[in-house]
């Protein structure tokens, strides 16, 4: 079976989030699986499309209402990410800094998926399925169903993967000519609330739609940020598949980025080497647990509480504790974050910005992971955090409840509060430090956190047998 999974963001080529990672290791276990998947993203300007080689496969060009558009199609020429890589380059909209952010993301988007529509039906063959992530790509089902130039594609069964729900990529209609001539007739399929709702819209069309964890797709029935009564119209044809994570890339056993390599036999020890790596750099104490976030610093992360949560945790817990946060974001949070550095010396730092090897470092050198995300649709972090024997404190939420069974329940490893407020997560962090100190308990817990399988395997496996159902 041949795959196309369309992204608008693919690791390590791309990465703004959660959909990077999925898009650059679910197609490498699909081939694994013995079918041919590969991707195709917008030719973002980044180091990864600077040092590797490529080649030229197509050109085309198409019309975005009076707007004319040359596109070239370009493949990743030794197949590196064990995929075929696929970067549309548009002049003029993707090469730029960032991958979102920009006042004319809906025409960007909206031209980057015309182009890859108008290359697929140049196609010699079809592919089996098309497999569309988020509202970035949502309007392709309806592209290939309705407009008149690609209507030769409406038997290729589609289907959408949502990452996230809050955003839909709304347009006004008054940019309902960008969308390639199509059956007025059928302008309900992009329609919600009276807008063009690019999600909305792929939701409507595709034949099979799911998302990244089971529990994310019940939360979606009653918080949809609109969508609410869609989802529960369309429940027939949605389900929920967890994301995995790569365990080649997430090993604390072979790990490049990290000072010293462990397996779960020896987790103690070589947890402390990096562990001192990270507190020699940020002036913090060895002998305390270490906790630490990584991640967007924006409210669905609930980054907006950790400021007085940490300063809580210190004054309530008699500072027994340590916190390190990585991340980037509201520019309040950072703000308050910065300045909490002076004022809770020895206690706490913080780095503004993403760094992945320091991500790998955070990971293989902490006690603790926090994630009160106020949204989580799959989640990926604490699963990281698990292949490196870091324990998550998470609210149960999406894919969090269904990766994480808290302590004090059957066969627990981690800590799980119900609401994001400072109080569950100070809480938390209360019975994080106490567990800490009975050190026998947490290297069991450790050695068990690192044996719990997060790989893509099964999930992979999940898709293909979804793909096989719409054939």
């Amino acid at each position: 079976m041949e795959i196309l999974h369309v992204t608008a963001e693919c690791y390590p080529y791309a990465k703004a989030g959660g959909l990077a990672d999925v898009a650059g290791a679910l197609p490498k276990y699909q081939n694994e699986l013995g079918h041919i998947a590969k991707v195709v993203m917008p030719m973002h300007r980044t180091k990864f499309l600077l040092d590797n080689s490529w080649d030229t496969v197509h050109k085309g060009s198409f019309n975005m209402g009076n707007y004319y558009f040359d596109y070239t199609i370009i493949k990743e020429s030794t197949n590196k990410l064990g995929f075929d890589l696929y970067c549309v380059d548009i002049f003029g909209l993707f090469n730029r800094e960032k991958i979102y952010g920009y006042d004319d993301d809906s025409e960007r988007y909206t031209a980057f998926q015309i182009a890859v529509v108008d290359w697929i039906s140049r196609w010699q063959h079809r592919p089996g399925v098309v497999h569309v992530h988020d509202h970035h790509t949502g309007l392709i089902p309806f592209m290939m169903q309705n407009c008149y130039a690609y209507r030769h594609l409406a038997d290729i069964p589609t289907v959408l993967t949502i990452h996230n729900a809050q955003y839909q990529g709304w347009m006004g209609w008054d940019k309902n000519n960008y969308i390639p001539a199509y059956d007025s007739w059928q302008w309900g399929k992009l329609d919600w609330n009276d807008t063009i709702n690019p999600l909305a819209s792929g939701i409507k069309c595709a034949l099979r739609v799911t998302t990244v964890s089971p529990s994310y797709m019940d939360e979606l029935k009653y918080n949809a940020n609109g969508l609410e009564a869609l989802f529960e119209y369309e429940k027939g044809k949605c389900i929920g598949i967890l994301n995995g994570i790569d365990n080649k890339v997430w090993d604390s056993a072979t790990d490049t980025y990290i000072l010293d390599n462990y397996s779960s036999k020896d987790v103690d020890a070589g947890k402390k080497l990096n562990k001192k790596k990270l507190c020699d750099d940020f002036g913090l104490d060895i002998e305390k647990p270490l906790f630490i976030f990584i991640g967007r610093l924006v409210g669905e992360k609930a980054a907006e509480l950790l400021p007085q949560a940490i300063n809580d945790s210190v004054y309530h817990i008699n500072g027994r504790m340590n916190f390190l946060i990585l991340g980037s974001g509201d520019p309040s949070v950072e703000g308050q974050l910065e300045m909490m550095r002076s004022s809770l010396m020895g206690f706490y730092n913080s780095q503004i910005g993403y760094n992945e090897k320091l991500a790998h470092l955070m990971y293989a050198g902490a006690d603790f992971l926090l994630m009160p995300s106020r949204v989580e649709p799959c989640g990926l972090n604490q699963m990281y955090a698990l292949r490196y024997g870091t324990m998550p404190l998470v609210r149960s939420t999406g894919g969090l409840r269904d990766t994480v069974i808290d302590i004090g329940d059957e066969g627990g490893f981690g800590i799980r509060f119900n609401t994001a407020t400072v109080g569950d997560i100070t809480y938390s962090v209360y019975r994080a430090v106490e567990l800490y100190a009975d050190k026998k308990r947490m290297t069991a817990l450790r050695k068990k956190m690192m044996q719990i399988d997060n790989g893509w395997e099964v999930s992979a496996g999940r898709y293909i047998e979804l793909y096989e159902s719409i054939l």
